[in-house]
């Protein structure tokens, strides 16, 4: 269903000459700005709404590969991490608002837990495959962390009561559970009879868009 709808799209974008990755970078670049310039400012509604667009307009990416047939591996780890950069931006740029005009430090210090357990989600996913097995569990992906703390930032300049608390702490919990599910998936594919040991020894290995 959502490729009837991308894939028009994606090739509409490659025929006026936009690569993936050039969707890629625009969709992220437009995700970090908004979110660094509106949620500071307590335009929380007007940061949301923005950034969603922006983040929609980031799965063209793929979309926009297909059309060109021009899937890359490079351009799969691009995606990925740019990925990363604008979760953080997202929750940096509200972390921003609770700090200053919105003088929360607890849900300050929430959205930093939220901030570096959504890293943690991604980066045991990605060492796990560095490590030669699968890790595709956990409550918590990144399509789910994004629409819990945009529709709560949104809602909540709108009047919804402990509506942005409320999702801060959901994700929150959310985003702890997945890592525990995570970690003790990898640890019995690991300890498998049947793994035969990985090539990964790095720090930084791949990672998928669904992290």
């Amino acid at each position: 269903m959502i490729s009837r709808v991308t894939a028009p799209l994606g090739r509409s974008l490659a025929r006026i000459g936009l690569t993936p990755n050039i969707v890629t970078i625009i969709g992220a670049t437009g995700v970090v700005v908004s979110a660094l310039y509106f949620y500071p400012r307590g335009q929380l509604y007007a940061g949301s709404v923005i950034i969603t667009v922006f983040a929609l307009f980031d799965m063209l990416d793929g979309a926009v590969a297909r059309a060109k047939d021009s899937a890359s591996a490079f351009g799969a780890f691009l995606d990925s991490s740019l990925d990363r950069v604008a979760d953080a931006a997202i929750l940096a740029g509200l972390m921003w608002w609770f700090v200053g005009e919105g003088d929360d430090p607890m849900l300050a210090g929430l959205t930093l837990f939220c901030l570096i357990s959504g890293f943690m989600v991604s980066y045991i996913k990605a060492r796990a495959e560095g490590l030669g097995v699968n890790c595709d569990v956990g409550v918590a992906e990144r399509t789910e962390r994004l629409v819990i703390v945009l529709v709560a930032v949104g809602l909540s300049e709108l009047g919804v009561p402990y509506i942005l608390a409320g999702g801060l702490w959901l994700l929150a919990g959310m985003s702890l559970l997945t890592i525990l599910q995570r970690l003790v998936e990898t640890r019995a594919r690991l300890n498998d009879p049947g793994y035969a040991g990985g090539g990964g020894n790095g720090e930084d290995e791949k990672t998928s868009n669904g992290a």
